[in-house]
């Protein structure tokens, strides 16, 4: 629910664009249709009375049920004395509509993101007829009363959070005539009652978890006008008896797993003005039947990466074509494609990302046509072109062109022409790796588009030069974006004076000097200039007119030492960014107050920032959510108090003290991130979560908290991570955590928890990679229902008292066994109110090759299976050989007997492996000697005995790592074997020789032979390579052609790993 409220200008991350894109393609071209099948309600002309008090009493405890209306739509609808209060007539409320006599007959609440409960006083609405939920924050079941308003023709539920099977009641609503159930997380089969809705024409199931087949009781809804099951899970073919329905004008099954080949008779749904087939798993070629569809407005073949498109002769027959979207989807093989889309004379948008143009032939055969392109909108991207493709692109643009979008191809600059296209507003240039001189790619568009445009995106490619006064020519620009370039020099001081300016990304730079006064001139209201060597401050006198400004990002910019004190001249001021900026100073202590009830965003992060925080909620608005970040600094003290908006709060690595009861003045649900860790925080975890049920990330480790777990803590639901490594925490671990199912890292280590670990772990907190329960108290056997976690990939048990045998079913571990299961889960990533999309990596401490060291971004790698120091008994399951993907195995310090596992030589992938201080007795296993990859061995002090197997790892360690076994022999041990020839020197080690110790003068003087060898034939080959140039040709050409063989080669493997 918190996420849904963010600034129209903010950047959106890439992960919402998939569902941007689903969204725009369901009902950008349908909205006539939907209002041709959905007439909306309208008030009559002429009403007797007003509402009933019975219905406008079932609003208002409707309206009491709603404790989430961040629009304000139920603001009108007040309780007032009826006498009084004109505007107690409740078919004047927002939303509500009446007929004639006054009554209830419609309730349009959509897109108001409203969440709570729906009461059942909506039955009182007697002459309902028009229920509109749609768009907002209601979850759980659809609520059993709805079925009981069988009155109802137009039910809209849509995009809401309802979840499990369509409910049966649904079936007996069989006056709908409109059903719209789409985006929420209905799952199962489509049930069987839905074809007994006769009276439907409109339904709506998009975007829910379906799966299966399509069944065949929807061929019979033979009365639909309008179909939607894109967004789904559903497979196999698209069954023929779609075919029969011919009086579909919307048939939407894109985004699903449909196989097998285009069917032909799709042709044959001639009535057909919207088709869908994208994102499936299709193959063969696109069939010409799809000409047919001569009704057809948009049309969408996107991302069939698996179908092939021999010519577009047939798209040219779709006359009435609006909107064309074949992204993803090859046209590699497509001679003329130019002049099939210049024969739609309506069509108005076209998608063509990704769609292998650079290698078509002959994209366009000139035509002596007067007739001009009615493109508007032109996605072009992805596409790996150069600049020989605006020879074919100019006939397609026209002064009709609002937006164009020729990102990340291979494009070294744009034509002239681009320049005088009076009609474009947006152009996206991004991510384009040719170097291009800004001053000459705006020079280019200095014509009549300079005047037009009013967006021009140009990241992350690689312009240089200076942002020039030629950017003052632009008058119409509203967002100018050159973030993550090469740009250098000053920004020029005409950026400031463009009139229409709101928004100037230039981050990433090479940008340099002071911060313009000219600043508090524009009109600009966001700026973000980070990562750039902006350096020094404008004057505070110069800064106190500045109004306008309401979002700043200066971090990692040179902004220090001292506290930019300016910043507090921007009143109007709703997100600061100031992390790392190499401050090192004092809080001024008024910081606390200068933006009363204003600020949602603010980072100063990564700073040497000193001083108590004296207030911590005035400066944020109370109702939108908020985020503080105020992480790496050197902040001290209590924390006084905390906005009860927080959606995200860190005050990790400060010096912060005292109990954290803070937390219980965030009450509005919003808070998803939470880190305190690395402070002196003391006392208990307060009881008062049941507040936090969105929270996913809770890091409270490393301060001095103690006492046991609150109940509370079962209202967590979504929480992903719980670190509370090194407190003070005790008791046993309750019951409350088995709702935490949606875990993934659970660290409990160094605390004081005791009694036995339990077993609902392995059954309740299935998605679980991380389990940690090290240097804690736990008593009694590791329970076999552990084995059941089949994502775990870390399993610290160590330091504890657990007793008994080691469960041989840890050997079915699956993710430990194989590679199909590996899921980057490490990396969360969370959206700010800003949109910015910050990242939060999962951490710890694990004992690595005999020593504890602190494990980030590369946790992800680790496979790892920590039993020691427990007093655990038996014989080493041979089962754990299994595992053959496991990394480190530590079973050292325990009382473990008999023999090592014959087979634990298939642990190939083992790099360490620590069986020191047991009981252990037998010979080194030979197949030990196949363990090419282990780097640390450790099985001192046990009772083994026989010939250490031969092989390159096992007699590079040092001898320290075999004592306190007397019956061992062989190199490295300086005692040999029986039969052994005696050596005439002690041993060399791995260790020895990495300290530079045992090279004797023979080999000193090999090294010296072999460098001046090395030397001498190297500049032989160099001159010889000088004074030959045929030669030097011909070794430069072996060189380019081995390094592109290398870059192949190493390509392919980082893409392997990355499957992996």
């Amino acid at each position: 629910m918190a996420n849904k409220i963010y600034h129209k200008h903010f950047t959106h991350p890439i992960f919402f664009f998939i569902l941007t894109l689903f969204v725009l393609e369901s009902f950008t071209t349908t909205i006539a249709l939907e209002w041709f099948l959905r007439p909306p309600p309208t008030s009559p002309g002429h009403r007797t009375g007003k509402c009933t008090k019975k219905e406008r009493q079932a609003l208002l405890h409707f309206k009491s049920n709603i404790h989430y209306d961040p629009q304000g739509l139920l603001d009108t609808w007040t309780p007032g004395e009826e006498e009084k209060v004109a505007s107690n007539d409740c078919c004047y409320w927002s939303g509500v509509t009446c007929n004639n006599q006054s009554r209830v007959t419609s309730l349009d609440l959509r897109d108001g993101f409203l969440g709570g409960k729906i009461s059942p006083s909506l039955l009182n609405l007697s002459y309902l007829n028009y229920l509109d939920l749609y768009d907002n924050s209601f979850n759980g079941m659809i609520p059993m009363f709805i079925g009981s308003m069988t009155q109802l023709r137009y039910l809209d539920l849509g995009w809401n959070d309802f979840n499990g099977t369509i409910p049966m009641f649904i079936g007996s609503m069989t006056q709908l005539r409109y059903l719209d159930l789409s985006g929420n997380r209905f799952n199962g089969m489509i049930p069987m009652f839905i074809g007994s809705m006769t009276q439907l024409r409109y339904l709506d199931l998009g975007g829910n978890r379906f799966n299966g087949t399509i069944p065949m009781f929807i061929g019979s809804m033979t009365q639909l006008r309008y179909l939607d099951l894109g967004g789904n899970r559903f497979n196999g073919t698209i069954p023929m008896f779609i075919g029969s329905m011919t009086q579909l004008r919307y048939l939407n099954l894109g985004s699903n797993d449909f196989n097998g080949t285009i069917p032909m008779f799709i042709g044959s749904m001639t009535q057909l003005r919207y088709l869908n087939l994208g994102w499936n798993d299709f193959s063969g070629t696109i069939p010409s039947e799809l000409g047919n569809l001569t009704n057809l407005q948009e049309l969408s073949l996107k991302s069939l990466s698996n179908c092939t498109i021999e010519n577009l002769d047939w798209l040219s027959h779709l006359s009435q074509l609006d909107r064309l979207d074949m992204s993803g989807t090859s046209m590699g093989k497509v001679d003329n494609w130019v002049n099939v889309i210049l024969s739609l004379k309506k069509l108005s948008a076209l998608y063509l990302h990704r769609c292998d143009l650079s290698y078509v032939m002959h994209p366009y055969s000139y035509v002596n046509s007067s007739f001009s392109s009615s493109i508007v909108t032109l996605y072009l991207r992805e596409n790996n072109l150069n600049s020989s493709m605006y020879n074919w692109l100019f006939p397609l643009t026209s002064n009709a062109l609002l937006e164009l979008d020729l990102s990340e191809n291979m494009l070294d600059g744009i034509p002239k022409y681009l320049g005088n296209l009076c009609g474009l507003t947006s152009l996206y240039f991004d991510g384009n790796l040719i170097p291009i001189k800004l001053p000459d790619f705006l020079s280019n568009l200095s014509g009549c588009t300079s005047v037009t445009l009013q967006y021009l995106g140009a990241s992350s490619s690689k312009f240089t030069g200076m942002l020039s006064d030629d950017i003052q020519n632009f008058s119409s620009l509203q967002e100018l974006d050159l973030s993550n370039n090469q740009l250098d020099g000053t920004i020029s001081e005409k950026v400031w004076q463009l009139p229409k300016l709101q928004t100037l990304y230039a981050s990433s730079n090479l940008l340099k000097g002071a911060i313009s006064e000219n600043i508090e001139k524009s009109n600009i209201l966001y700026v973000y200039l980070s990562n750039n060597s902006l350096e020094g401050v404008p004057l505070e006198a110069n800064m106190s007119n500045i109004s306008s400004i309401e979002y700043i990002d200066l971090s990692s910019c040179k902004l220090g030492p001292h506290f930019p004190k300016w910043i507090q001249t921007m009143k109007n001021l709703s997100g600061i960014d100031l992390s790392n900026t190499q401050i090192s100073d004092n809080i001024p202590e008024d910081f606390w107050k200068t933006w009363p009830s204003r600020l949602r965003y603010l980072n100063i992060s990564f700073n040497n920032i000193t001083g108590t925080i004296t207030d911590m909620l005035s400066n944020f608005a109370p109702v939108v959510s908020s985020n503080i970040d105020l992480s790496s600094n050197n902040f001290y003290g209590h924390i006084p108090n905390a906005p009860s908006s927080l959606a995200r709060l860190d005050l990790s690595k400060n010096n912060f003290s005292g109990q954290i009861f803070f937390l219980c003045q965030i009450v509005d649900g919003y808070l998803s991130f939470l880190d305190l860790s690395h402070n002196a925080f003391t006392g208990p975890i307060p009881d008062c979560l049941w507040h936090f049920t969105g929270l996913e990330i809770l890091s409270l480790g490393y301060n001095n908290l103690s006492g046991r777990l609150p109940t509370s803590i079962k209202f967590l639901i979504n929480l992903k991570v719980l670190y509370l490594y090194n407190n003070n925490v005790s008791g046993k671990l309750p019951l409350s955590l088995k709702s935490l199912t949606q875990l993934t890292f659970l660290n409990l280590g160094v605390n004081k928890f005791s009694g036995y670990v339990p077993g609902w772990i392995g059954e309740r907190l299935s998605g679980l990679y991380a389990l940690i329960l090290t240097s804690n108290k736990f008593i009694g056997t590791i329970p076999s229902d552990l084995c059941q976690l089949e994502y775990l990939k870390i399993l610290d048990l160590s330091i504890n008292k657990l007793q008994g045998a080691i469960p041989s079913c840890l050997g079915n571990l699956t993710s430990m066994v194989q590679d199909g299961l590996e899921v980057s889960e490490n990396v969360h990533y969370l959206q700010s109110v800003n949109d910015s999309l910050g990242t939060y990596v999962d951490h710890s401490m694990i004992k690595w090759q005999g020593s504890v060291r602190e494990f980030g971004s590369t946790i992800e790698l680790v496979k790892i299976i920590n039993l020691s120091s427990n007093n655990l008994t038996g014989k080493i399951p041979d089962k754990l050989t299994d595992l053959h993907k496991l990394i480190a195995l530590d079973l050292s310090m325990n009382a473990l007997v008999e023999e090592i596992p014959s087979k634990i030589g298939e642990m190939k992938e083992l790099q360490i492996l620590d069986l020191s201080r047991n009981n252990l007795r037998g010979g080194l296993p030979s197949s030990m000697s196949q363990m090419t990859l282990l780097n640390y061995l450790d099985v001192s002090y046990n009772s083994l005995s026989g010939r250490i197997p031969s092989s390159t790892q096992l007699q590079s360690f040092d001898p320290s790592r075999y004592t306190g076994n007397g019956g061992l022999c062989g190199l490295p041990l300086p005692k040999y074997c029986q039969g052994d020839k005696v050596l005439e020197g002690p041993p060399v080690s791995r260790e020895s020789m990495e300290g530079g110790e045992g090279i004797d003068d023979l080999q000193r003087w090999f090294y010296i032979g072999g460098a001046t060898g090395f030397v001498t034939g190297f500049w032989m080959v160099c001159i010889a390579l000088i004074v030959n140039r045929r030669g030097r040709h011909a070794f430069f050409h072996v060189m380019n052609s081995l390094e592109n063989w290398v870059y192949v080669k190493v390509m392919v493997f980082i893409a392997k790993v990355r499957r992996v």
